[in-house]
């Protein structure tokens, strides 16, 4: 999809981040109930690799730990300085950011995740 594709859809964009099929999937579902068009990745080296192409997106929810380069933590630091526009939303079961992992446009909610806990993040932190 073209960036001009993208302008021409009337909800807002969430790129979703998760090597998990059945948790991306899961993910996905509960944001798009909030309003969002959802497009799926399963690497952070993926969604960077979209975001250059496609920067109009207003969410990002990534998972932590994907297979690549680059982790969730990282994707989130680079939207920030590069993307500072786009909500960052991260999750993880594992890991649990530092101060020096957590940019200032994102959040971070852990795993297991609720439908009413993203919707109060969506909510407080990104405004859809």
């Amino acid at each position: 999809m073209e960036n001009s594709e993208f302008a021409k859809l009337k909800k807002p964009i969430a790129l979703v981040v998760d090597d998990e099929p059945l948790i991306l999937m899961d993910t996905s579902g509960i944001i798009t109930d909030e309003g969002y068009a959802v497009i799926e990745v399963t690497t952070a080296d993926q969604a960077f690799e979209f975001l250059a192409q496609h920067s109009s997106l207003e969410l990002l929810f990534t998972d932590v730990q994907t297979p690549g380069c680059l982790d969730g933590f990282g994707l989130a630091r680079k939207v920030a300085v590069r993307w500072p526009h786009i909500c960052v939303v991260i999750a993880s079961g594992a890991a649990r950011p530092s101060t020096a992992d957590m940019p200032t446009n994102a959040r971070f909610i852990a795993k297991p995740i609720s439908a009413q806990l993203v919707h109060d993040v969506l909510r407080d932190h990104c405004n859809p």
